[in-house]
């Protein structure tokens, strides 16, 4: 066997071994809240029955709601949840840098959303996957000539060690191919066993396993397969063989999400595995209310011994000859457990009352209990959400989002799919960080936008016997802030060039204004003036009086 196949399947199982102490544990969350991803420790037949261990629906419905929660705060599918900038604060600046990126997120949001990315539905999955077993996966996949393609990978075929720093840079991903399939991915590669079966057998299923590992000899200036940051390698595991070799990514091609990792793991945790002894009760509670309530409607009947009354008809209105004695006590009587089944719904109410709390259900509902609310009112629930919502949700924007945003634009960049820069960021450097403005972020900035309200609204108050307070704000600076806050794109507004440009057309229009409103009285002056001129023109001329010497003078 070759040694880089000997190795990567050493690695393999040792990848197993490590995995499997997790394995009981998500079969369990999965049986109760996914059941139909429930493949961990068990097989199942397709289209079998997987609900048996589930009496209750409060765990699956809140983790379905937990999924739109986090779609909804972190990439909502109507609106920008992210953009770019410059890392150099002065270059943010400038309205030509910052259009520059608003066109490169077009171009994302543009390419995520396409019909035939797929972006939207498997970012969902994750979510669910995240919210169950505390991990989800993403595979964001270059497919020349069509794009990119985005695909869920589910947690029962996923594999991942972490580098040094904490961050995950191996994953290996075990999954099923037909033989159909797999002629048509690896084709002659394929063992000679699998190619028999591709022609006689189209349909029969066989394991292979994809491994992506950082590559040892990268050099970023290097040429062909050293070029690319990590290798990639496709085996087939029934016929110990590399069926696909050769090529790799510059990249990495899977952006993991995590909820949480506990010290000394690295597969995360997420609210079900933290209220799983509250989901199981809940569904044995379910279970003991059902049997309880079945007897509280139909209990079983309490007749005497002699059996005279055996198999009496209890059909509504029937009439039954001797079913009471002489003294007209009834001969048969209801069994009552005395079963307390308001206290019964009081504990399956207080389950899940957790359950919810966990997936943040909870949360979410403050909004829908109080729908009249001021602006003012909304901005502060606003800013709480965000507040609690902040450790939960802002790993997957570092974990998660940050990678998947990444791939994508060194996929577009390689294909020449972007724009070139303008000459200032040209010279600057094509370096970026991202900016997120997801509905998540908007609240956690809601601090300003309410900081923002309340002193402009006491200034008010203030210039109602001071009016000078109203000349210390910057009327501009704080409206482009306060778009920044509302998730506004910057080309919507006027950089301040083009404002002061508009300042000094107002001026000019302005004066152009004034000066045709002084027209009339100048032209009546003069007409005045003229008309003066000509009346002591036409009228005889005056001497003046002559003035005689003094007698001192003569």
């Amino acid at each position: 066997m070759d040694s880089r196949l000997r190795c990567i399947l050493d690695l393999q199982d040792k990848m197993v071994a490590q995995r499997r102490f997790y394995e009981p544990m998500w079969q369990e969350i999965a049986e109760r809240v996914m059941p139909d991803s429930a493949l961990f420790t068990a097989q199942h037949s397709p289209g079998s029955k997987r609900t048996f261990k589930m009496f209750d629906a409060t765990a699956p419905l809140a983790l379905s709601r937990y999924g739109a929660a986090m779609e909804s705060m972190l990439t909502p599918r109507t609106q920008r949840w992210h953009g770019l900038r410059h890392r150099d604060p002065d270059l943010n600046e400038d309205q030509q840098v910052r259009e520059y990126y608003d066109r490169i997120t077009d171009i994302l949001f543009a390419m995520r959303y396409s019909p035939t990315a797929n972006f939207a539905s498997q970012s969902h999955e994750c979510y669910l996957s995240n919210g169950a077993y505390g991990t989800g996966a993403l595979f964001i996949d270059d497919m020349l000539g069509r794009g990119i393609r985005y695909r869920a990978i589910h947690l029962s075929e996923l594999y991942f060690a972490e580098n040094f720093s904490g961050i995950v840079d191996m994953v290996h991903r075990q999954f099923k191919y037909t033989a159909r399939q797999a002629h048509q991915a690896f084709g002659d590669k394929l063992p000679e066993a699998i190619q028999r079966a591709a022609e006689k057998d189209p349909l029969t299923e066989f394991k292979f396993l994809h491994c992506v590992q950082p590559n040892e000899g990268y050099d970023a200036k290097g040429y062909g397969k050293d070029s690319l940051a990590y290798e990639s390698y496709y085996i087939c595991l029934d016929e110990p063989a590399i069926v696909r070799d050769g090529f790799g990514y510059r990249s990495f091609p899977y952006a993991i999400s995590r909820n949480l990792t506990l010290p000394g793991e690295i597969y995360g945790r997420g609210p079900a595995s933290l209220v799983l002894p509250d989901i199981k009760q809940l569904n044995e509670f379910e279970k003991t209310m059902l049997r309880q309530g079945q007897l509280a409607v139909d209990p079983p009947i309490l007749l005497q011994e002699d059996g005279a009354l055996t198999g009496f008809n209890m059909q509504p209105g029937a009439l039954v000859w001797g079913g009471v004695n002489a003294d007209g006590e009834a001969l048969a009587k209801p069994f009552q457990t005395g079963a307390r089944l308001d206290i019964g719904y009081q504990m399956l109410e207080a389950k899940r009352k957790v359950i919810n709390d966990a997936f943040l259900v909870s949360l979410f509902q403050i909004l829908v209990d109080s729908p009249q609310m001021t602006a003012t009112e909304a901005m502060l629930r606003a800013q709480e959400k965000g507040q609690l919502l902040a450790p939960t949700m802002g790993r997957q924007q570092s974990e998660f989002l940050g990678p998947l945003i990444a791939r994508e634009i060194e996929i577009l960049n390689s294909a020449g799919a972007l724009p070139p820069p303008p000459p200032q960021l040209a010279r600057a450097g094509m370096v970026f960080e991202i900016e997120y403005v997801s509905p998540l972020n908007r609240a956690q900035m809601a601090e300003e936008g309410v900081a923002i309200s309340r002193t402009m609204e006491m200034a008010g108050a203030v210039a109602q016997f001071d009016p000078s307070v109203q000349h210390m704000f910057r009327g501009q600076d704080t409206l482009r802030e306060i778009a920044k806050i509302n998730g506004m794109k910057a080309s919507l507004l006027k950089s301040p060039d083009e404002m002061q440009a508009q300042d000094e057309q107002n001026a000019q229009a302005a004066m152009m204004q004034q000066a045709l409103a002084a027209a009339p009285v100048a032209g009546d002056a003069a007409k005045n003036f003229a008309q003066a001129q000509a009346l002591a023109g036409a009228s005889p001329s005056q001497q003046a009086p002559l003035t005689l010497p003094s007698d001192r003078t003569r």
